[in-house]
């Protein structure tokens, strides 16, 4: 097991560093300039060292290099100045956003706080939910229980997030007037009032975030189910005269939730991406509505930074599910 995972993380590194290279030349070959927006009056001189102080006079090796070693080294050190107080990163040349002229990694830090509440209580949620439906509808199959959480799943999956942001506020907040339709990001909890305010406003896009989770989740979790059902181990057990919860609980459950793992674990990225369609439903001052603004407004290092930390993350997880089926399943050995 140490053999593998120590294999799998050395062949993280090249991966990732062909990943980045990938999204930085990719943008940098997409059409877009940053100097479009500005006024034609500026002087041709003026606009040449505005170029030179974006960096962009530089042939794009240079500055792909210097991207790496910023987001490798120099921010890491200015996040570490914020955490501990220290001077480690000062005086040191960051990633700066082109549309806001203010560091990317501080931008980011601004609207991380609000993804991870919306998106990661929305995302937790729906694998709470997924988990025991997916088995109690595997266990009871074609009972009345299996038929509506295959009708619910089907919906909760096959209906857009769009659709179902915009009818739960028609619903909740046009006609019964429960709910605020508009997430309020400058909301401040420092009452019971104001915890109540922000508890009622995470209410609608929590609930479309988990519906889609769980829908989706759920089924993978039956179908593994029923598939390690009717597996002779199983009829080995209860032969052996265990009860029937130590079988499903332990036994099948434990297998079952090998192939489960992967789309838990890979769809872990996606809370810090941010559910980009339901942030621009709500107005969720969050990641994803940060990186439609970027790709808009044609913020290359914006759009660079946040792609390249989803990639990041999808490897990071996908090794974690790697290592979780040797932890599930004993019978899978690495070495």
């Amino acid at each position: 097991m140490f053999t593998y995972t120590l294999r799998r993380l050395l062949l993280a590194v090249p991966t990732v560093l062909v990943i980045s290279l990938v999204i930085f030349m990719l943008l940098e070959l997409a059409p877009g300039d940053p100097m479009a927006d500005m006024p034609l009056t500026i002087p041709p001189e003026v606009r040449a060292k505005m170029r030179e102080a974006l960096g962009l006079d530089q042939p794009s090796y240079v500055r792909y290099l210097l991207w790496l070693k910023q987001f490798f080294w120099v921010e890491p050190l200015h996040l570490i100045d914020i955490w501990f107080g220290t001077s480690y990163g000062e005086g040191m040349q960051r990633v700066v956003s082109w549309q806001t002229r203010s560091p990317v990694v501080d931008l980011i830090a601004q609207r991380l706080p609000q993804t991870l509440w919306v998106v990661g209580m929305g995302y937790f949620i729906g694998v709470s939910l997924a988990i025991p439906i997916g088995v109690l509808s595997a266990y009871k199959q074609y009972s009345w229980f299996d038929q509506l959480g295959t009708f619910v799943s089907m919906i909760g999956f096959s209906v857009p997030t769009f659709f179902t942001g915009v009818l739960l506020i028609v619903v909740f907040s046009v006609t019964l007037n429960w709910l605020p339709s508009i997430y309020d990001t400058t909301l401040v909890v420092n009452s019971w009032s104001t915890f109540v305010l922000q508890v009622k406003q995470m209410i609608m896009p929590i609930m479309v975030l988990a519906l889609f989770n769980a829908a989706q989740i759920s089924r993978f979790m039956r179908a593994s189910m029923l598939d390690n059902l009717q597996q002779d181990y199983v009829r080995t057990a209860r032969a052996k005269g265990m009860t029937e919860k130590v079988v499903v609980l332990l036994h099948v459950l434990r297998n079952s939730l090998i192939p489960v793992v992967t789309v838990i674990a890979l769809g872990v990225p996606s809370i810090f991406a941010g559910a980009i369609i339901t942030e621009q439903v709500f107005k969720v001052n969050g990641l994803g509505q940060l990186l439609i603004n970027a790709i808009q407004s044609n913020d290359l290092p914006m759009v660079q930074t946040l792609t390249f930390i989803f990639a990041v993350l999808i490897v990071t997880f996908n090794l974690i599910a790697d290592v979780l089926y040797g932890i599930l399943d004993p019978r899978i050995r690495y070495d």
